[in-house]
């Protein structure tokens, strides 16, 4: 069973970049096996490729275009959607902070200080929230790109093992 994106792990930003090493590895290992069957493919088939051979051939450039594409359009759409939201909260949280910081240097009396101190605080906390929230929207462009070259890269395998073993 694969992962939904609001499943509670992925609002940890951590586990948003686990999930992409997580995947980032099954493509890799994937990929190599493609290659490897692949390359053999195309040393068996010599200067005499079979017609299934140039259809495999053909597919090898087609379906990385195709990856690529989807990819990028994929990040693309997942920035735009993300990075209004984030850098508005992010500016609103950096001039809350400001704003806070100046009050506490110009308190006059120990009860402002104390309480521009505690108002200080929350809006740094409130930052750090923010930040944590670009590292996850960072993932999830991430999450968004790989996606698709994930499951194409998987794909092949299963299915060059599968024709391999036929």
């Amino acid at each position: 069973m694969t992962p939904s994106f609001s499943s509670p792990r992925f609002f940890n930003p951590l586990m948003l970049w686990v999930d992409v090493a997580v995947k980032t590895n099954e493509m890799l290992l994937s990929s190599g096996s493609v290659i490897q069957m692949r390359t053999e493919r195309i040393a068996k088939a010599g200067l005499a490729p079979s017609d299934a051979d140039l259809a495999e051939f053909q597919l090898m450039g087609h379906e990385k275009l195709a990856a690529v594409s989807e990819a990028g359009a994929a990040m693309a759409n997942q920035l735009h959607t993300a990075q209004f939201a984030v850098v508005q909260r992010m500016v609103r949280h950096w001039l809350g902070g400001g704003v806070a910081l100046f009050s506490l240097a110009t308190s006059t009396t120990p009860e402002q200080a104390a309480t521009h101190a505690e108002a200080l605080g929350r809006s740094a906390m409130r930052s750090a929230a923010a930040v944590s929230e670009l590292s996850s929207a960072g993932a999830r462009i991430v999450q968004r790109g790989l996606k698709p070259i994930h499951a194409k890269a998987t794909s092949n395998a299963r299915r060059l093992t599968l024709v391999q073993q036929a």
